[in-house]
C-alpha cells in the first residue's frame, strides 16, 4: 500500500558524506538542498564530519517527525538512511551519487542525476519494502551496538575480508582500492568452515563465500543474489563452496549478470532468518562495517519506506 508523499513546506531532513568523492558529494549535497527548497519544501541539513554523528542527527531528525529523510551518496549513505528511518513511518528518499549506488539502482531510482532524484522526491509514491536487523536471542540489540539494519546485501566471506582489507588502506581511492585487495587476499584465502542456521535448521559446511541478500547487487552493480527480492520477506543465503583460485577468478566475471548461480559450486538457500558463524570474518552490509561474526539476522516485512517514482 502506497502513501502520500511530503507535500509542499514540508519538512525534510538531508544527510549527506563530505568527505566523498574529494569534495564532490558536498557540492551535490548543496545543489540537492537547493532543488529541495525551490520544490517548496523546507530543509534541515544533519550533515557531519562524523560519521556516527550524521547517523545520531539522522535519527534524532527522524524521531522529532519530518517529512522524510534524504540522503546524497552511495549505499553506505543508504545505509545510514536505512538506519534512521527502518520500523518507523518516515520515508527514506535517496540521490543516487556515489560510486556504488546498488540499492537505488535496483528500487528504479535515478542514479547520478540530482533533478531527477529530487523529483522523485517531491512527486513519487511511497513503497514499503523489506530490510534485514540483527538480532540477539533476546530481540532486537541495543543503539550502542553499532549498525542494526541493511536493506541489500551483508557479506560474510571472502568479500568482506577484501572489504576490511580495502578499508584498512589510506590510498588509492575508489574501486582500484577493491582490485588490490582483491589481488592480495585472493591467493591467500582459504575454505572457512561455517555455521549457517536457516529459520532453526543448521546447516554446516565449507564456503569461500557467503551473502545474504535482501536485495540482488552490491559492489558497484555485481548481482550476487539476482534473485532476491525485496517483498519477500526473506533473505536469499549464497554460498559459494570450496572452489581453486583459477575456477573462482573464471566464474567472477559472470557475478555482473547473475550468470554465476549455476556453477556447481554455488548453493542460494532462503530464510526469514539466519544466524552465521565462521571464525575471524567481520560481516559489511551495503559497502559498510557491520560487525563480527557471529551474528544472527532476521527479515521485518515492509520495515523500511522508500521514496520511488509515482510509475514505478
Amino acid at each position: 500500500m502506497t502513501a502520500q508523499t511530503p507535500g509542499a513546506r514540508g519538512r525534510v531532513a538531508i544527510a549527506v558524506n563530505p568527505t566523498a568523492g574529494k569534495g564532490r558529494a558536498r557540492a551535490l549535497g548543496v545543489r540537492t538542498g537547493e532543488l529541495l527548497l525551490a520544490a517548496g519544501f523546507d530543509v534541515l541539513d544533519v550533515t557531519s564530519e562524523s560519521a556516527a554523528e550524521a547517523a545520531d542527527r539522522s535519527a534524532s531528525a527522524v524521531a522529532s517527525g519530518i517529512e522524510a529523510l534524504v540522503v546524497v551518496g552511495g549505499d553506505g549513505m543508504v545505509n545510514l538512511g536505512v538506519n534512521a528511518c527502518a520500523g518507523t513511518d518516515t520515508p527514506l528518499g535517496i540521490v543516487a551519487a556515489g560510486t556504488g549506488n546498488d540499492i537505488a539502482g535496483s528500487l528504479g531510482l535515478p542514479v547520478h542525476d540530482i533533478p531527477a532524484a529530487v523529483a522523485v522526491i517531491a512527486g513519487g509514491t511511497v513503497r514499503p519494502i523489506d530490510a534485514a536487523r540483527r538480532v540477539d536471542p533476546a530481540g532486537q540489540l541495543g543503539p550502542g551496538d553499532g549498525p542494526q539494519w541493511f536493506a541489500g546485501v551483508l557479506c560474510g566471506g571472502f568479500d568482506a575480508v577484501v572489504n576490511e582489507r580495502a578499508n584498512g588502506w589510506a590510498w588509492p581511492r575508489g574501486k582500484m582500492r577493491y582490485n588490490l585487495a582483491i589481488a592480495r587476499e585472493l591467493p591467500l584465502f582459504k575454505p572457512l568452515k561455517y555455521e549457517i542456521e536457516l529459520d532453526g535448521e543448521l546447516w554446516i559446511t565449507e564456503a569461500m563465500l557467503v551473502a545474504l541478500g535482501n536485495g540482488p547487487s552490491y559492489g558497484g552493480g555485481m548481482h550476487i543474489t539476482p534473485d532476491a527480492d525485496y517483498d519477500d520477506g526473506l533473505l536469499d543465503v549464497l554460498v559459494v563452496g570450496p572452489i581453486s583460485v583459477f575456477a573462482l577468478l573464471k566464474v567472477f566475471p559472470k557475478v555482473f549478470k547473475g550468470a554465476h548461480t549455476s556453477h556447481p559450486a554455488v548453493t542460494i538457500k532462503r530464510a526469514r532468518r539466519v544466524r552465521l558463524n565462521t571464525d575471524g570474518i567481520v560481516a559489511y552490509a551495503d559497502g559498510e562495517r557491520f560487525g563480527p561474526l557471529p551474528m544472527e539476522l532476521e527479515v521485518v516485512p515492509r520495515s523500511l519506506r522508500v521514496l520511488v517514482p509515482a510509475d514505478a
